[in-house]
């Protein structure tokens, strides 16, 4: 199941970020492409790049926290990755739950 997410989360954040991947997508790979992109966005100045994070949901603490830290740009792509990650699972989720769920009783 977690590599149907992964693949799910690649091809959310090629939709989103314009990543190009390979056709065999790793972790790392999608990392390495996404801290690509977040590096330039960060180089475009930061009223864009706030207002990225703030529609993505990335949590202004955890945000904040890797600001100080040495790696800015790759500690960035991986909340990135894990808030997509997140949220690919929470739809499944639901989606499983909702699946179980008596016909009759749903609106």
């Amino acid at each position: 199941m977690e590599d149907q997410v992964i693949k799910e989360a690649a091809v959310a954040l090629q939709n989103d970020w314009g990543l190009q991947l390979p056709d065999i997508i790793s972790e790392e790979e999608i990392l390495k492409q996404l801290t690509i992109k977040v590096t330039r966005l960060i180089d475009q100045g930061p009223e864009t790049f706030f207002q990225l994070m703030y529609r993505l949901d990335i949590s202004e603490k955890k945000l904040n926290g890797v600001m100080q830290e040495e790696y800015v740009a790759e500690n960035i792509a991986r909340l990135i990755y894990d808030r997509q990650f997140q949220k690919i699972q929470s739809r499944q989720l639901f989606k499983t739950m909702n699946e179980e769920v008596d016909p009759e009783l749903k609106w």
